[in-house]
């Protein structure tokens, strides 16, 4: 059994999707085994994306994760990661 975390953005959040994304994920088989809605703040958003510091869109990157909530999950299942992906 893997475990894989997900993140649904603040676009998402503000735009009530996250019951219908947690959803699709239940339906492959994948359950929830943490969720918390935090904001993120901003030197964990630039640790979170260091490898991308030297590009040109690293601040918009940062801006928009910490521009709201975000709901952070782990998911497990078989092949956990490969469902993840194949949905997103």
């Amino acid at each position: 059994m893997q475990e894989t975390l997900v993140l649904i953005k603040p676009d998402a959040v503000k735009r009530q999707l996250s019951g219908e994304i947690l959803s699709r994920y239940e339906r492959k088989d994948l359950v929830i085994k943490a969720l918390k809605l935090l904001q993120v703040p901003r030197e964990l958003a630039e640790e979170h994306y260091a490898e991308h510091k030297e590009k040109p869109f690293f601040g918009e990157l940062v801006d928009f994760i910490t521009s709201g909530p975000v709901l952070a999950f782990v998911l497990a299942g078989e092949n956990a990661i490969v469902s993840v992906r194949a949905l997103n």
